[in-house]
């Protein structure tokens, strides 16, 4: 067991310390680009991951992420509050919808596929606001952000501070990730999972930690979204609200294993490069086939390795450690 929790705890450092040197090992701007993607997406898709690993599956992210990217985008553009005032605003308010969202639910009742459901429900209703509002948000066609190149207006010359930017909010999700698993939180979540009627007889508050989790996920993800419409200067309900993003959230995760810390980075990192490879390999030709291979792919792991590829990894390490420790 020693060894396992050894490689459980230098597994991650070593993958940080790899990403904190790949910038200046690196001088394509193209492989720097891609790789901020995948650790703005880990970031989203972890924050995502607090609640799937209790059992609170939300198939709705991308409402968090559609207000986190736009709320600053149209307060810069229409108003000319700079992004670092308005990523606060955002967040404001994806913590007040998560906060009637999910005390609805909760007091409610709300378990399992229904939570599941209607989360789903309000994604696509966010996404439809969208568009019904496009005078305002410009609607399907989406929404660019004026470019200013300044600092204060958070456009900086050299792409590579975005990635310093994602890969701090990726250590600080994975710190947050380990403080929860250290805490009675974890414990309390464990056990509203097994039983919410036991646990409350027990005396845990379970609308309490519930909210907790939610609203820590639902921030990180706006956050996440914020962060990702100032790199890429655009947004649009395809690329960062509604069904399609919350459920491409989802497969990440769980392609990855949502139960391990890198879990989230390793499905990123896989779907991201798939659609990259596949866009320039093919360009319109095939627009949804990087969606069908990876909807096939999470199918098959669903099947055979139900804990993604990072838990199912942890596994095999832990069954051959054990061995060796046996026979020692």
């Amino acid at each position: 067991m020693q060894l396992k929790s050894k490689f459980s705890l230098y597994g991650p450092m070593l993958v940080l310390i790899l990403l904190i040197i790949l910038p200046f090992v690196i001088s394509s701007s193209y492989l720097t680009h891609i790789v901020t993607l995948i650790l703005l997406w880990s970031f989203v898709a972890t924050a995502w991951a607090y609640m799937a690993r209790f059992g609170m599956v939300s198939l709705g992210h991308g409402v968090f992420l559609g207000i986190g990217a736009y709320f600053p985008t149209l307060m810069f553009n229409y108003w000319g509050v700079t992004p670092w005032i308005g990523i606060f605003v955002g967040l404001a308010v994806a913590i007040g919808v998560a906060a009637v969202l999910g005390y609805t639910c909760f007091r409610f009742g709300l378990l399992g596929d229904y939570f599941a459901l209607v989360t789903l429900a309000v994604a696509e209703v966010s996404a439809l606001a969208i568009m019904a509002l496009r005078e305002i948000t410009g609607g399907s066609l989406g929404y660019t952000l004026r470019s200013t190149g300044r600092l204060a207006d958070m456009q900086f010359a050299d792409k590579r501070v975005f990635y310093f930017m994602a890969l701090i909010l990726l250590i600080g999700a994975m710190y947050i990730w380990r403080r929860i698993d250290k805490s009675p939180v974890r414990l309390a979540l464990t056990a509203i999972e097994e039983s919410e009627m036991a646990a409350a007889s027990l005396g845990v508050s379970v609308i309490r930690y519930k909210m907790m989790i939610t609203l820590l996920s639902a921030a990180l993800t706006a956050l996440g979204g914020s962060l990702y419409a100032q790199y890429v200067t655009y947004v649009s309900p395809d690329t960062i609200a509604g069904v399609g993003v919350s459920l491409s959230v989802c497969f990440k995760a769980i392609l990855g294993g949502m139960f391990a810390v890198l879990g989230p980075f390793v499905g990123s990192a896989i779907i991201v490069s798939l659609e990259e490879y596949v866009r320039i390999s093919l360009g319109t030709s095939f627009l949804g086939l990087s969606q069908i291979i990876f909807g096939v792919s999470l199918l098959l792991m669903i099947i055979f390795m139900p804990r993604g590829i990072m838990g199912s990894m942890s596994m095999a390490i832990a069954k051959r450690l054990n061995r060796i420790s046996a026979r020692h």
